[in-house]
């Protein structure tokens, strides 16, 4: 399979529809509006990558997801934003412990999952805010291995959450309980359906296959859910500086990558070859 680069949206700089200074990550709803935390605000695209609306955060966001009832939550440094669609803020999740640095959000059916950086785990939570577990610490290092500082995930529609651990070149498998069920990926400096450097991939997305960033030199990849390299979308459109790409899909096959120099969401869709 191919892919092609079709649109660009967003940006460096003060323009409603820019980002001055971080774009952090993306999410996509069931209708393939996109969603952007960067700086301290929530961006909402439409398909044709205008701008809809865009709102504040209290504080710089970073990481962004919206569950099926359309609100969307915005992760930040010790707490979780939830707004409704309109971008009314509806409630707050505070803790010290537990929401050190919200890097990734995301939902199981009765559940809401968050990635802590600063614990190097996963948290989830039930629909009220309620600590039920966490996932990724039940290792010997008590925890994902993150150099790149952020820990990212993405959940199918059968509740497995996958989870970057770029320490060890690979993708896991995990339970909302906690189990480890398996993984993909493997450590290969040459072989582009491996993983290079010291810690890759960084960021993770999951539809119809699994798809992957990296960095050093940044790189985009998509896998079937057995770890089979599917395609290589792009290896030469980012910053060669860039890090922590989030990544999200849609149900019509796209894939948006955040470039986190050029503050510039990349659309790629496939090609029928």
């Amino acid at each position: 399979m191919q892919y092609r680069h079709v649109q660009l949206i967003g940006g460096k700089g003060t323009a409603p529809d820019r980002f001055a200074a971080t774009l952090r990550g993306i999410a996509v709803d069931a209708h393939g509006q996109l969603y952007a935390a960067g700086d301290s605000e929530i961006k909402v695209f439409d398909a044709a990558g205008r701008l809809k609306k865009r709102w504040r955060t209290t504080r710089p966001v970073l990481s962004a997801a919206v569950a099926g009832d359309g609100a969307v939550y915005a992760g930040q440094l010790r707490q979780i934003e939830i707004f409704d669609g309109d971008g009314k803020l509806v409630n707050t999740w505070r803790d010290e412990r537990l929401l050190g640095r919200v890097t990734a959000i995301g939902f199981t059916k009765d559940g809401v999952l968050a990635g802590d950086a600063a614990d190097r785990a996963i948290r989830r939570f039930d629909r009220s805010g309620k600590f039920v577990n966490n996932i990724g610490k039940d290792n010997r290092v008590n925890g994902l291995l993150i150099p790149n500082g952020v820990v990212d995930f993405a959940v199918d529609e059968h509740d497995t959450i996958y989870a970057a651990n770029p320490g060890k070149h690979r993708v896991e498998r995990y339970s909302p309980g906690g189990e480890l069920l398996g993984h993909i990926g493997r450590f290969d400096g040459v072989d582009p359906a491996g993983f290079t450097g010291c810690c890759n991939p960084t960021n993770v997305a999951v539809r119809k296959g699994v798809f992957t960033t990296e960095k050093a030199g940044p790189r985009v990849k998509a896998y079937d859910f057995a770890g089979n390299l599917i395609a290589v979308i792009a290896a030469d459109v980012f910053d060669a500086n860039c890090k922590n790409m989030s990544i999200a899909a849609d149900a019509r096959g796209r894939v948006y990558v955040a470039d986190t120099v050029k503050l510039a969401i990349f659309v790629f869709e496939p090609v029928n070859v």
